[in-house]
């Protein structure tokens, strides 16, 4: 097949400050629906909800 050329690789340099911002973001976000139970995130009902929700999704006890 012409006009296919082989994928190219991103050099680490340039992925590296993506890595270090995601990993942050990732455990604020483990933290807020794993532990949270409301301490912080206090903006209403349907975010409570939200998160209480991926609780049983992950199978972490709540009640």
């Amino acid at each position: 097949m012409s006009g296919l050329s082989s994928p190219s690789s991103i050099p680490f340099p340039r992925l590296r400050p993506w890595l270090l911002l995601a990993v942050p973001v990732l455990l604020l976000v483990a933290y807020l629906v794993l532990m949270d139970n409301g301490a912080i995130s206090q903006t209403g009902a349907f975010l409570h909800e939200l998160m209480h929700d991926g609780r049983h999704l992950l199978g972490v006890p709540c009640h």
